[in-house]
């Protein structure tokens, strides 16, 4: 092989040395705090106070056992820091000068907006997540009955983080669920309305810890011109569900006219959709909802093998699922 051929084959790797990468921007898990929920509250002087619920990292003591610690919420697998700025970036910004790890989101599971902070707008906050190239757009959006702090301090005893609590119940299909994406695309109206499940703490069983507990859904709050203006019960939530296509699981309990006992039936599927009419000069939308019902609880003497009892069961369904 010539000295020409040598040197060009040398020239090629050499090229070829400048194109690779390496690891120049590589994130050692050990030098990041993994964020698992996020907590956005308006402090009394209008400054937006941000609290974060991060996994605690574990080392193996003594006899093979699992040593952590646990401070201020998540028992002895997460814990919650808090840091205050003018906007949620300024928030993080100083919140991070109390970590000595890198802040990471991509493992957030869930967003609680306080009450307080809700009222007063949430479009800017979810803006800066939406731009955030860590940050889920599947994350949980949710609103608490109270701060958001509170609810991220509780230490669950069935699970390992009020993070995951929030994601369990979210994604449970019992009540509304609202991802980060799903909340921006409502807010992006010309009408800025959203709707929010909201969730409130649940008081502690008798001779537990006061953050001994959880936080369930509740209600729905609704949002017009990004703000929060009120809520509704879980009934009128259910009725959105129906709206939406979103019924997943329900339980409907009547008692037939003329009888003492009940009947129960458990939903299976359901399908809405929606037909316009044009009438008398007006559209009008048509709301068409079918569902499919199985009967587990008959405490009436009726026999529902008999189509006569069928059928009047089924009307007596569908009044009571509307």
């Amino acid at each position: 092989m010539g000295i020409l051929q040598k040197a060009a084959k040398l020239l090629f790797v050499c090229v070829h040395l400048i194109l690779l990468s390496g690891c120049w921007d590589r994130k050692e898990v050990n030098d990041l705090a993994l964020i698992v929920g996020l907590g956005i509250d308006q402090t009394k002087d209008g400054k937006i106070m941000l609290t974060v619920e991060l996994i605690v990292p574990k080392a193996v003591g003594g006899g093979g056992q699992m040593i952590g610690g646990g401070d201020g919420g998540g028992g002895a697998e997460t814990i919650v820091r808090s840091g205050t700025g003018t906007t949620v970036a300024d928030a993080i910004s100083n919140l991070q000068e109390k970590l000595p790890r890198r802040i990471f989101w991509g493992h957030t599971e869930v967003i609680v907006f306080g009450e307080k902070a809700a009222r007063a707008g949430i479009r800017q906050h979810l803006d800066f997540l939406g731009r955030n190239p860590q940050a889920r757009l599947r994350a949980n959006v949710l609103v608490s009955k109270g701060t958001a702090k509170s609810v991220l301090e509780l230490s669950p005893l069935i699970e390992q983080s009020s993070a995951e609590v929030l994601r369990e119940l979210s994604e449970s299909q019992l009540l509304l669920r609202v991802t980060v994406k799903d909340a921006l695309q409502m807010l992006s109206g010309d009408a800025g309305a959203a709707a929010l499940p909201m969730v409130k703490i649940l008081p502690p069983e008798k001779g537990k810890q006061e953050l001994q507990t959880i936080a369930f859904i509740q209600r729905t709050a609704i949002f017009k011109k990004d703000k929060m203006v009120g809520d509704i019960n879980d009934k009128l939530t259910r009725g959105v569900l129906w709206l939406r296509n979103e019924i997943k699981q329900a339980n409907v309990t009547i008692t037939p006219k003329g009888e003492k006992g009940n009947v129960t039936a458990t939903l299976i599927r359901a399908h809405t959709e929606f037909i316009p009419k044009y009438q008398k000069g007006k559209w009008k939308m048509i709301v068409k909802a079918t569902a499919e019902d199985d009967i587990i609880l008959n405490g009436t003497k009726w026999n529902l093998m008999n189509p006569k009892y069928t059928k009047m069961i089924e009307k007596e369904l569908a009044n009571g699922d509307e």
